[in-house]
């Protein structure tokens, strides 16, 4: 994958977040997930939920800062385009 693949998908994701919200999100985040690993969420849910906890506490712990500027990054930017939307523009 080459920067202009890697740009072009988060540009797309962003557009998807903007436009439908925190359900498109979730969407967008699915998709990014390769089948097969979808297929181990799915027959091993428990496994999948713990891994996803440890993750966010090793990032929680090791990169909060960062991640709560990409949260308020991320809520500004969909507060702009929603503000964008009812203004007509």
């Amino acid at each position: 994958m080459d920067a202009d693949e890697v740009q072009e998908r988060a540009q797309k994701f962003v557009a998807a977040i903007a436009e439908g919200g925190p359900q498109a999100f979730f969407n967008e985040l699915e998709e990014l997930l390769p089948e097969s690993w979808r297929e181990h969420v799915v027959r091993f849910p428990l496994t999948a939920i713990t891994l996803g906890l440890g993750v966010g506490l090793y990032l929680g712990m090791k990169r909060s800062e960062e991640l709560l500027a990409a949260g308020a990054s991320f809520a500004s930017a969909a507060a702009s385009a929603n503000i964008a939307k009812v203004m007509g523009g």
